[in-house]
Formats: C-alpha cells, structure tokens, sequence
C-alpha cells in the first residue's frame, strides 16, 4: 500500500510542476484534465501525508521511551505512543477506502432526466417534486442547476425535465439517483382519498469534455425556430429554440430555455455530447451499458430503487433496505444520509471484493 501511496504522492507533485508551465496553462482542454485528476488525487495525497506524519510521532515517542528515567515522562510518551498508534489505525482505515477503484466520471458535471413514468398526471406531478427535491440538495451542496428542457403539464408537472448540474463531485453522488423512484400518496386529483402509486424515472449521465466527443460537422442537423410555450403559441419573435439531431445515431435535443440562440446551442450541444458520451461507455464497458440499461428499465413500478410513501412520512432505499421516516426532509433537499449510506454500502462491497450492484 505504501508503494502505491508513493507513486500517487508523486504525481500529485508532477502534476502541480506541469499545471505551473506556460505552455500547459495557456491550453484549457489540457488545463481541465489535469485539473480533475489532481482533484481526484488530493484527498489521498493530504491523508497520505496525514499518516506518515502520525507515524513519525508513534515512531519517535516509541524511540524516546527507550531512554526515558523520568517516570511522569514515561507516562506522557506512552500516551503519545497510544494517540498516535489509534491516529494511524483511523487513517489506515481511510486510505483503504481512498485507494479503491474509483469511477473516472466522480468528478464531472451531470446531466439529470426526469421523466413521469405510470401513473398519468399523478406521475408528473412527482417527477416535478423530483426535480425540486434535487435542486433543493444543490443549493445545499454549493451546486450550480441549469435547466436544460423542460415540459411542463397543466397542474404544475412535469412530463419530461431535463437539467444540468455543475459543481464538484457532483456525479459521485447524484449517480446513485438513477433509477425508478415509486410514490404513495393521495392525489391532488383524487376526490375520494385513496393511495395510488405511481412512478417517475431519472437517468443521470456524466458530462463529456468537448474534446472526448468529435461532433463532426457533417453528423449534425441544427434547426431553429421560434420558442413555443404551453398550448404551441409562440412566446418571443426571435428564432431562439434549437434543435440538434445527430444524423449517425438519430439522437435528437431539443432546447428553447434561454432568450438566445447561441445559448441554447450550447446546452444543446453539452447534452448531446453528454448522452453520446454514455453511449461511448456503454460499448467500452458492457457492464456499464447493463448497469444503464438497469437504471432506468421500463419505467414499471416493480423497478423501483426507491419508495416515497407520504402518509407515513417514509423513504425507503430498496438497493440497502434503509428506512428513514422524515420524507418531508428529504422531499426538502435533505439527501445526505441517504446517499452517505449508499456511498457507503458500495465502498463495503468493493473492501469485501463484492462487484457494486
């Protein structure tokens, strides 16, 4: 372990030495790659140094009691000694943690899709309770949300909502969102006051670097046209909305969000790229493409990886069969202990050799 603690130390340092050269600093594509893996690697870095601090203080008190008379001394030099030796446990410990496989996209933006699954309106309605319980963690977390594509129903819904977020380590946790997520709840809708349960799902993709996906020119259509709000009139006179098609795959995005056309151009294209990138991991990895596949199914409510049950205020993580009853704060943004215990059943599996679900 210490060998590969050596070697991850030394490119730490490697890369703060290219990181300060000219060359490198005026080239931003380089720049952001060398960015991410140094902050990838500084949490293992700063612990490492941790350690090998508190072991030269076990190792000199240690030393020190060996030609030690002063009994008060002795006394002083053994807890040191304990403090130190119970310091190095903790972050041995740590380290084991730091140095399993991690997932190179943890570090990336994401994009979110939410979209209402079975159960009509009622389905729409949650995946807008979604939506808002995300973006209520974001602020909490110091994220940044931008909304990509959105359409809205009637009463308040969404049928589809598409959003970006920018902040760091934000794929680390929001991957563990993807899946089908079941309501049970009374309805708005509903006279006579009974549950239903319905489903809305929510696929989260890591955001590609331009330079890790070539849109060629020729593979791509863009159409402009007018924005057009609920019921199809139009809401401005300028031809703002956009839409890509990627000729080769017949993937299509549709933005009409910002008041400009180079801004929705933009988010279209970051999207695009998005969605091309997980396709481009897909075929990497097979497993990747089964977990993806996995994540978001059918949409059926027998998929589900989580149940929001409102008359009993009770979320419950179906993957590590966690129960907490304070729905009403996690519908708040409240995420932490939810994914904190996810996070933490994944890294148990891999310390015990497991594949992660």
């Amino acid at each position: 372990m210490i060998h590969r603690l050596d070697g991850i130390a030394r490119r730490y340092r490697e890369i703060e030495a290219e990181m300060g050269r000219p060359e490198v600093a005026s080239d931003h594509a380089r720049m952001t790659k060398l960015a991410r893996e140094q902050r990838a690697l500084r949490e293992t870095v700063q612990t490492f140094e941790a350690y090998q601090r508190a072991r030269h203080e076990f190792e000199s008190a240690r030393e020190l009691q060996k030609n030690e008379r002063d009994p008060e001394m002795q006394e002083y030099l053994k807890a040191e000694e304990h403090r130190a030796s119970a310091q190095l446990a903790e972050l041995e410990e740590k380290l084991k943690v730091l140095l399993l496989p991690k997932d190179p996209n943890d570090d990336r933006d994401v994009v979110v899709e939410i979209q209402g699954a079975e159960g009509g309106e009622e389905a729409a309605l949650f995946a807008g309770d979604l939506f808002r319980m995300y973006t209520k963690w974001a602020e909490r977390k110091g994220w940044k949300v931008d909304v990509v594509e959105e359409s809205p129903t009637e009463k308040g819904g969404f049928d589809k909502v598409v959003f970006e977020v920018h902040g760091h380590g934000a794929y680390s946790q929001l991957k563990y969102e993807g899946g089908v997520h079941r309501v049970q709840r009374v309805p708005k809708t509903e006279a006579q006051g009974r549950i239903h349960t319905s489903a809305a799902t929510v696929a989260v993709m890591p955001e590609a670097d331009p330079v890790e996906v070539e849109l060629k020119p020729e593979d791509i259509e863009i159409k402009t046209s007018t924005s057009q709000g609920p019921g199809g009139q139009s809401v401005n006179t300028t031809y703002s909305a956009i839409r890509i098609t990627h000729k080769p795959t017949g993937m299509m995005v549709s933005i009409q969000d910002e008041k400009s056309q180079l801004q929705n151009k933009e988010k279209a294209l970051r999207v695009l790229r998005a969605r091309l990138y997980e396709m481009k991991l897909a075929e990497q990895q097979a497993a990747i493409g089964a977990q993806r596949r996995g994540m978001v199914g059918t949409g059926s409510r027998s998929e589900k990886i989580r149940t929001y049950n409102f008359k009993e205020n009770r979320v419950t993580d179906h993957r590590i069969k966690l129960t907490l009853h304070r729905l009403d704060a996690v519908m708040n943004g409240d995420l932490d202990e939810v994914v904190a215990a996810l996070v933490n059943a994944d890294r148990a599996a891999q310390l015990n050799g497991q594949p992660p679900d």
